[in-house]
């Protein structure tokens, strides 16, 4: 797929206000495409969206929660009457969590869940057959929490494990009719996710317990999911440390479990002191 192929392509982008979704609305934009952004609050749909058409990139704001099925369905709706496709699918609204299992409330795993595994689900479902139609891409921003979990994020790492199965099996589906399914798994990346992950009790973190500066932007993040959506390549393992722990827990997850525990307990605020 050569890059003047997404030259009015549509593409929805799910959470879209911040972080690696705000990202990717501006550089698909940049790449020629009609963006279509997603959020629960109407204020930052609206900053984002002319922030958007500043920059000459065509811009649709719809205010759709990711957890209810009913704004997926009217979300799709909105897009096919607006543009009368979908090319692109980036399933990106998501939210973390910290804390121990032990401690965790049912309904803050339970929202963890809503929002990464079923917001995903939800959304490719309503727009999938336009998709088909136009042989285009489906991408899920997993995590590398979707190939080894870490302590204190059960909840987080089993939304991302659920939406790898997930896309894998529909990936199985759809091969023969052309559709181009990708699963992004960034590293660390420099964004609100971890300002705005879960206690145990469902209060915001507000601070987060990593040096942000010393990892990928969400611009590095967003422009590596381009060349991959452009490539049709089928999975996307950003950083040399994500990769090192796909690689370590595939063949020594028993070592990687102490390496694991070791480096979260070091943490700032880590729940194990």
């Amino acid at each position: 797929m050569k890059q003047e192929s997404l030259k009015d392509k549509v593409v929805i982008i799910t959470g879209a206000t911040s972080g690696i979704g705000e990202s990717c609305a501006r550089i698909f934009g940049e790449a020629g495409a009609r963006i279509v952004i997603t959020g629960r609050n109407q204020e930052k749909l609206d900053v984002t969206k002319a922030k958007l058409e500043a920059e000459g990139i065509q811009a649709l704001a719809v205010l759709a929660d990711a957890t209810i099925l009913a704004d997926n369905q009217r979300m799709a709706e909105t897009v096919l009457e607006k543009f009368g496709k979908i090319d692109v699918l980036i399933n990106n609204a998501g939210i973390s969590m910290r804390a121990l299992f032990e401690h965790l409330d049912f309904e803050v795993f339970r929202k963890v869940m809503d929002t990464n595994f079923w917001g995903t689900v939800y959304a490719t479902k309503f727009c999938l057959p336009s998709i088909i139609e136009n042989k285009g891409t489906v991408i899920g921003i997993s995590s590398i929490n979707g190939f080894r979990g870490t302590p204190a994020r059960t909840a987080y790492t089993a939304s991302k494990y659920a939406m790898n199965g997930f896309f894998e099996s529909l990936r199985t589906e759809v091969m023969k009719k052309g559709v181009h399914v990708l699963v992004a798994c960034p590293g660390f990346t420099a964004s609100n996710i971890r300002k705005n992950a879960l206690t145990a009790h469902g209060s915001s973190q507000g601070e987060s317990p990593r040096d942000e500066s010393k990892m990928m932007s969400s611009d590095e993040v967003a422009d590596e999911i381009l060349k991959a959506t452009l490539k049709r390549k089928r999975d996307l393992v950003l950083t040399t440390q994500g990769k090192l722990l796909v690689f370590l827990n595939k063949w020594m997850p028993g070592r990687l479990d102490h390496i694991v525990y070791n480096q979260m307990a070091k943490e700032k605020d880590s729940p194990f002191h």
